[in-house]
């Protein structure tokens, strides 16, 4: 499959790094071709990777992978839109605000997400929220802790979610861990979640850590 990463951090670079790992062909997107995060990663990936701009690699890919930063994934997305007309788009992006520093609140919270701001933008976009709650080496290793977890899906789309659950399965990921919670605003609870795991991080000492629902 092709997969079409649009941005360059450490979540992007992840992702790419890991389904380039499942034998799928990669692109990293960012706002120039000759971004050095993105072409560093293309000289470690070696084989089919390459990289180019968030408008290049969308055209690309069958697949799109939203880890642009939270409050400019919408603006990011919006210019491209035409590029990612029918196409999955998984969004691990958090709306994350750092403006007033550490802990980051939330720039859209409540009664909406950026899931939905996204899909509400791009209609003809298959929009699935999945993985923005994990740290970025988790997202495609759960083995990497020590039993099963979970990780949520959300979505309008159930041809776009399966697409998005056989990903997951390649990564690893049981079945019965990855668990659908419906329709995008969904997504909401999901991204409201990051100010918890913050917390927690601080806690426990460590962001390789991950919720599993005992039933």
């Amino acid at each position: 499959m092709r997969i079409a990463v649009l941005g360059t951090g450490t979540v992007g670079e992840a992702l790419g790094t890991g389904f380039a790992r499942l034998g799928h062909d990669v692109q990293m997107g960012s706002r120039t071709t000759d971004n050095p995060k993105a072409l560093a990663w293309v000289a470690k990936a070696g084989g089919a990777a390459a990289a180019g701009t968030f408008a290049d690699v969308a055209a690309w890919g069958e697949v799109v992978v939203n880890a642009t930063s939270g409050v400019v994934s919408l603006q990011v997305l919006s210019q491209i839109s035409d590029a990612l007309a029918g196409k999955v788009v998984v969004d691990v992006a958090n709306p994350l605000d750092f403006s007033g520093g550490f802990p980051p609140t939330l720039a859209v919270v409540n009664d909406d997400s950026l899931a939905e701001q996204i899909q509400r933008a791009l209609p003809e976009v298959r929009v699935v929220k999945a993985l923005n709650t994990l740290t970025a080496d988790l997202m495609l290793h759960p083995e990497l802790l020590s039993s099963p977890t979970d990780v949520f899906l959300a979505g309008d789309d159930p041809d776009a979610k399966a697409v998005v659950r056989g990903l997951l399965l390649e990564a690893g990921w049981l079945d019965q861990n990855i668990l659908d919670l419906g329709g995008v605003e969904a997504a909401r609870g999901c991204e409201m979640w990051l100010p918890l795991w913050m917390r927690v991080m601080g806690s426990v000492g460590t962001g390789t850590f991950n919720v599993h629902v005992v039933r």
